[in-house]
């Protein structure tokens, strides 16, 4: 029942962001399917249902490099809404499947194009992965404390946040488009672009002269004394937001701090010295009691757990943000309707699962299908 029910996406497998931004059309309602290497079907073991962005889609192995399998899969495109690719720029092009062929079948397609570099510019064909794209794009520089090395934040900037989440509201926006249009595109989702549009704030900071280039010394990288993560007496960790005032009033009264005398809260030369206090006086109660004191109230605090405590924090499993779906721990779909509600629509299966089902569902005759496999062009895994 979700807000995508009755969108149809091929999904031509790859890693990352591109399975990704699958994940997150299919929990939003939409049939993705996934178009696996016919090999794929025999050679990759299970369990599956551990992969979590393969969640959600049915399967088809085909043989790429097969022209009955290319043709299949224009045949799928034919009846889809969008299709997603994650190839180096002119790959599809060679398999007979870049966005002219695809289009020329399916004028209203969507074909939404993933990369680390884009499809043009000087890098476009070089290999690259999530930390060199947001170091290109200006954001990793920023990430870590003061004379230490850049800290890669996982591969959430580059690959999840500037590339799937991009793709898969690019592909959104051109499926609303095309309802008044009836004309499809091609959407170009580079995750240097993403991680770059996702520092646009930042960079309001710096053109105001509020972010110096040297890490670990600003409001939001650490260099603030209310804005940072601070070790408790367990050996733990807490974090503290107070950037407001009266929010930054509330934890120095919390913690017993008189405020007369105090440098004022946004006096860079102060800093260090309240940061020496804070850090002294968080190591005197273990994490728990300082969750105990503060959670909850406007300090802005947070306890800083792993995946594993946050599964069971009373917020997290009230609101179930992390579900159990099939003995799988994993994060439910995100945001919430209040008419359309999104959810997992399966787990994920192992290549080729639903080859016969799903070339039957796109009006494959049964004669077709048993030709195609017969011939090798498509592989239905075996029970």
């Amino acid at each position: 029942m979700g807000p995508l029910q009755g969108v149809k996406v091929i999904e031509l497998a790859g890693i990352g962001p591109g399975p990704f931004a699958g994940t997150l059309l299919s929990d939003m309602g939409a049939d993705v399917v996934r178009v696996e290497r016919a090999d794929w079907v025999d050679t990759m073991q299970g369990p599956y249902g551990f992969w979590v962005d393969g969640r959600g889609r049915r399967s088809v192995g085909v043989d790429l490099k097969h022209a009955d399998g290319v043709e299949t899969v224009l045949r799928l495109v034919e009846q889809a809404h969008a299709l997603i690719e994650g190839y180096r720029p002119g790959v599809t092009e060679r398999l007979g499947l870049g966005p002219d062929t695809c289009l020329a079948r399916n004028p209203r397609l969507v074909y939404g194009r993933m990369t680390g570099w884009g499809q043009d510019g000087p890098l476009a064909q070089a290999a690259g992965h999530d930390i060199n794209y947001i170091s290109v794009a200006g954001a990793l520089a920023h990430f870590g404390r003061a004379g230490q090395p850049p800290t890669p934040p996982l591969n959430l900037v580059g690959d999840y946040g500037g590339g799937a989440m991009f793709l898969a509201f690019g592909i959104v926006c051109a499926l609303f488009e095309a309802r008044s249009s009836g004309a499809g595109q091609v959407i170009d989702a580079a995750m240097v672009d993403g991680a770059a549009y996702l520092m646009g704030p930042i960079w309001g900071l710096r053109n105001m002269g509020g972010l110096s280039d040297e890490r670990g010394t600003n409001l939001l990288d650490t260099g603030a004394p209310f804005y940072d993560a601070y070790e408790t007496a367990d050996g733990k960790w807490v974090s503290i937001g107070s950037i407001e005032p009266q929010f930054y009033a509330e934890l120095l009264q919390r913690l017993d701090i008189d405020p007369e005398g105090l440098p004022a809260q946004n006096d860079r030369a102060g800093w260090p010295s309240m940061k020496e206090r804070l850090t002294a006086i968080f190591r005197t109660k273990t994490r728990d009691e300082w969750t105990a004191l503060l959670e909850g109230t406007d300090v802005c605090f947070g306890p800083i757990l792993t995946m594993t405590e946050a599964a069971e924090h009373p917020h997290i499993k009230e609101r179930g943000t992390v579900v159990s779906y099939h003995d799988i721990l994993q994060p439910a779909p995100a945001p919430r309707f209040s008419r359309t509600g999104a959810e997992i629509q399966g787990p994920a299966v192992a290549p080729g699962h639903d080859t016969e089902a799903v070339l039957s569902s796109f009006g494959f005759s049964a004669d077709e299908v048993a030709a195609l496999v017969a011939s090798g062009a498509v592989k239905q895994k075996s029970a």
